[in-house]
């Protein structure tokens, strides 16, 4: 088809590598520029779009080609990555603070690479690209810059600072180790800490081996763990936004996977507020705590016959 080649040498000029010069870039630029076969390249606009709901239901009507719903990963990481560093499209540009797993996650064309594109075939096809390629470097150091002030900091009690990705779970975990921990786990330091983005953001890999934590396993440890080195006391903690607490289910997948752990265990789900509390109630695992960050102060004990301590 005569507009997906087009695309392909739109890419190619770029500077894309080989392997975004495909079918699937192609039609994922399409989308973006909003473009039908028989549009002029003039015509291109710059729309926000999800992957699924948008480019990929775009393509499927438009250029008839159905790509099966387990490709949207393929999308993301082989095409909409490449196309966001390459400074061709911006990533969530209407809500900078979504969550990198947000299911309003969406792109859109940079304003540089859409007035290249629309002069595609044009006598200032190269004056476009010329100016582009100019102040591309220093647009990617702006738009670096601007994701990295929604980043949350936070500063652990070694005293260093990490930054985490912007979003409502990331600020729970953020309030965990500056309000939870200093009330209920003082002289603790954290040795595990996930991010929606990079779930081991940090993790003391030394002490973690010490009490026979697998860290080969982190995509099934808790969002944050807190080590009380004067108790042995580990607190293994779930900051819970849209995904669930500590559930009888999770409670015994996490005793599983932490069996050859000697330290004492304290399961701990952290909530934003109450009301997001309330929708899991039923759900909460006996024998674990709760906590709440509009209550810092407070704990909710599910432990039936004891308070708040080890299982």
């Amino acid at each position: 088809m005569k507009k997906i080649d087009e695309a392909k040498e739109i890419l190619k000029a770029f500077g894309l590598p080989i392997s975004q010069q495909n079918d699937i870039s192609a039609f994922t630029l399409l989308a973006l520029c909003n473009l039908r076969p028989t549009d002029n390249w003039i015509k291109a606009s710059k729309t926000s779009l999800k992957i699924t709901k948008g480019i990929m239901k775009f393509v499927k009507a438009v250029y008839k080609k159905n790509y099966a719903p387990n490709t949207r990963e393929t999308f993301r990481r082989q095409v909409l990555h490449q196309f966001v560093q390459a400074r061709i499209a911006d990533y969530n540009p209407d809500n900078l603070n979504l969550p990198v797993n947000s299911p309003n996650a969406h792109y859109a064309l940079t304003d540089s690479a859409l007035s290249v594109i629309k002069s595609f075939k044009s006598k200032n096809w190269n004056k476009e690209f010329k100016k582009f390629n100019s102040t591309k470097e220093s647009l990617l150091k702006d738009y670096n810059k601007s994701r990295k002030k929604t980043l949350i900091p936070v500063k652990l009690s070694n005293g260093k600072t990490l930054k985490l990705s912007a979003g409502k779970h990331n600020i729970v975990q953020e309030a965990v180790i500056r309000l939870f921990a200093t009330r209920f786990a003082p002289k603790s330091e954290v040795i595990y800490i996930g991010d929606t983005a990079l779930k081991d953001l940090y993790m003391d890999e030394k002490l973690l081996k010490k009490l026979n934590i697998p860290i080969n396993k982190h995509s099934k440890l808790p969002d944050i763990i807190i080590y009380n080195s004067k108790n042995n006391w580990i607190y293994l903690i779930e900051a819970v936004t849209s995904h669930g607490p500590i559930s009888p289910k999770r409670l015994y997948e996490l005793e599983e996977l932490l069996k050859d752990c000697n330290s004492a265990k304290i399961f701990v789900t952290a909530f934003p507020d109450f009301s997001e509390f309330k929708k899991h109630t039923t759900n909460i695992a006996w024998e674990t705590e709760v906590w709440i960050v509009d209550f810092p102060d407070h704990l909710i004990h599910f432990n039936g016959d004891r308070f708040f301590g080890p299982r």
